[in-house]
């Protein structure tokens, strides 16, 4: 299979959503997707864009992707956060993963931040696996937070 990474453009913001919504269908919240495609392609190429993502794609289309942006910790300084990260499921072990992964460490090594930082599931052993191959941290004891919109 030949893979090639790029930059994402606006005109990926349709795929790149429907890839969302089968990520949030893997990780069984998939009435969590509540972004419209409007405020997702403005997010990220409007006058303030706060994401950037490297898409994989063949012959065929975009496989998957990888969405970042940068954060500060006041531990830290500034880290690459890596929002989400996907391989359509008929796509996987095929190298896509490997390749955006390792293209986001060079992004963040090549800015110069003092680390990268994501998410998982703990019970998502395929992703726990993938990571354990890099040497992650896994951190224990930090819960997530949030509000809502209709809540601030």
């Amino acid at each position: 299979m030949d893979i090639q990474l790029r930059f994402a453009v606006v005109a990926d913001c349709p795929r790149l959503l429907e890839l969302i919504v089968e990520l949030a269908v893997y990780e069984k919240m998939p009435d969590e997707v509540t972004v419209t495609l409007a405020e997702f392609a403005a997010a990220g190429f409007g006058d303030k864009p706060v994401w950037k993502a490297f898409v994989a794609e063949t012959e065929n289309g975009i496989i998957g992707f990888a969405l970042y942006y940068v954060r500060y910790s006041t531990w830290k300084g500034c880290r690459l956060y890596l929002e989400d990260f996907i391989v359509t499921e008929e796509a996987r072990g095929k190298g896509a993963g490997k390749l955006l992964f390792e293209r986001v460490m060079k992004e963040a090594k090549d800015n110069n931040y003092y680390g990268m930082s994501w998410q998982v599931l703990d019970w998502n052993e395929p992703a726990l696996n993938f990571y354990r191959k890099y040497d992650a941290h896994l951190e224990d004891g930090w819960l997530n937070a949030s509000f809502s919109k209709e809540q601030l």
